[in-house]
């Protein structure tokens, strides 16, 4: 199966932390990352988009992408 995420978060180490995090779990970087202002949190925030094959798994709706 392919697997796709997409991880936020606050412009500061705790974001680079989730990347690194689910690049040594397998995940790969698909695409360039995002980068802008939250107006309501008047601070910038990161995304990035992650995927991920699992050979042999079938994919379903409940599956917990963060268990992989």
């Amino acid at each position: 199966m392919k697997l796709y995420r997409f991880l936020t978060g606050p412009d500061d180490a705790t974001f680079c932390h989730k990347v690194t995090a689910a690049l040594n779990k397998g995940w790969h970087l698909f695409g360039s990352p995002t980068y802008g202002f939250d107006q309501e949190a008047k601070s910038m925030r990161c995304g990035q988009a992650m995927v991920k094959d699992v050979e042999g798994q079938e994919y379903m709706p409940d599956t917990k992408l963060s268990d992989w």
